[in-house]
């Protein structure tokens, strides 16, 4: 299996509901390193998996609603709680539409899985996995 990483990262704001998350229930800020892989079991053509510079507008481009955001006011986001986790499946979503609809510089159908992996501290991270078909 190939893959291709592309890394960026955002700063936001946010609050969580319920006893579990003890002083993270009152608004606090986190910055989050974003990383991207991208999986084919094959190279196209051109030898890449897809290509970066794209993979890299595209995450660009997912993230900048986000960045220096208060995510409880985030529309697609109200009502939920913004943990590492969910963020890493919403990413992931959107990250797949980018990818389903070939806008990758390579057919989306060649390519096999996407993870999302967001560290919240060097001690610290979580991710979120899944095949594109």
């Amino acid at each position: 299996m190939f893959a291709v990483e592309v890394r960026d990262h955002i700063m936001v704001a946010h609050s969580f509901r319920g006893a579990v998350f003890g002083p993270a229930q009152a608004l606090h800020g986190a910055t989050f390193v974003v990383d991207v892989a991208i999986f084919a079991e094959r190279l196209d053509v051109n030898g890449i998996v897809v290509d970066i510079g794209r993979a890299l507008e595209c995450l660009k481009a997912i993230l900048a609603p986000l960045n220096y955001r208060n995510l409880d006011e985030v529309p697609d986001m109200k009502g939920s709680n913004t943990t590492t986790e969910f963020l890493t499946k919403y990413i992931f979503d959107q990250l797949a539409i980018c990818a389903r609809a070939g806008s990758l510089g390579r057919d989306g159908r060649e390519l096999m899985a996407i993870r999302v992996t967001l560290s919240e501290s060097h001690v610290a991270r979580a991710w979120y996995e899944a095949p594109l078909w």
